[in-house]
């Protein structure tokens, strides 16, 4: 579970809903279902009308990523590079065959696969850059459905105050309730606002960095693959893989080498 996710996603609305209350204000005049219908039910149809069915079958998984960890070990990875470019040095590139089943990550294992089975080095970039072009471009398509739900629900929000308000003074003989209906009628751009910038928004945020994360982490394999590949000496390609490390990263690693 990504923790960041949930503590925001619970502090956001918990502060909208305690800042209320300081105000004396009642937690039940927040409750709306004519609200609700109007503003998700509006949303989630604008959004359905904007992506093809297949974009939308990937909601629950890209949902399940955003709240679920995922650790992108860059430190292992540069370890695992280096210890095959060491292999295929004393032994030959097609030594590394042996421990193929043993790699975990898919996008490594292709390269390894592809630099065993010969593919000049040219080649070997374009086909590593295609797949993860391919891997943006699927991204790309998730983040883009949670920022147009997050551009469709205050719009959302607003329809909804207005069709309130339309129903309000259409029913002006009792000017006691007057401004109870009116409050009320306003919720409806409450929750539109709310959801874009606390739900639909952060998602897509939250999608997009992780997205960079697991392009970056590509990019290093690719790059470690290809220097593998040219027989670069290992201690050369960690040297040359470190750019790709933060800068605390890069202290970790220096400490646990010195030790």
């Amino acid at each position: 579970m990504d923790i960041s996710t949930v503590v925001g996603l619970i502090a956001g609305f918990a502060a909208l809903i305690f800042g209320f209350t300081l105000e004396k204000g009642s937690i039940g005049a927040l409750f709306s279902l004519s609200a609700i219908v109007i503003v998700l039910g509006g949303t989630i149809g604008a959004t359905v009308f904007s992506f093809p069915m297949e974009s939308l079958k990937n909601v629950p998984v890209l949902i399940k990523i955003a709240f679920k960890e995922q650790a992108y070990n860059f430190l292992a990875l540069i370890d695992d590079i280096v210890r095959l470019a060491d292999q295929a040095r004393r032994e030959g590139l097609l030594s590394l065959e042996q421990n193929l089943e043993e790699i975990q990550d898919p996008f490594l294992r292709l390269g390894l696969q592809l630099v065993i089975d010969g593919v000049e080095g040219t080649l070997l970039r374009d086909l590593l850059e295609t797949e993860i072009y391919c891997m943006e471009e699927r991204h790309k398509n998730g983040i883009s459905l949670f920022e147009a739900a997050g551009g469709y629900a205050p719009t959302m929000g607003i329809i909804g105050t207005v069709m309130g308000l339309v129903h309000v003074l259409g029913n002006m003989s009792t000017p006691e309730k007057l401004a109870p209906a009116i409050a009320a009628a306003f919720i409806a751009t409450l929750y539109g606002i709310s959801t874009a910038n606390l739900l639909w928004l952060p998602i897509a945020s939250k999608l997009k960095f992780k997205h960079h994360k697991e392009k970056l982490y590509r990019e290093l394999a690719m790059e470690g693959i290809l220097a593998l590949q040219a027989g670069e000496n290992p201690a050369f390609i960690r040297q040359k893989l470190r750019v790709f490390l933060d800068q605390r990263t890069r202290a970790l690693e220096e400490r646990g080498r010195e030790e």
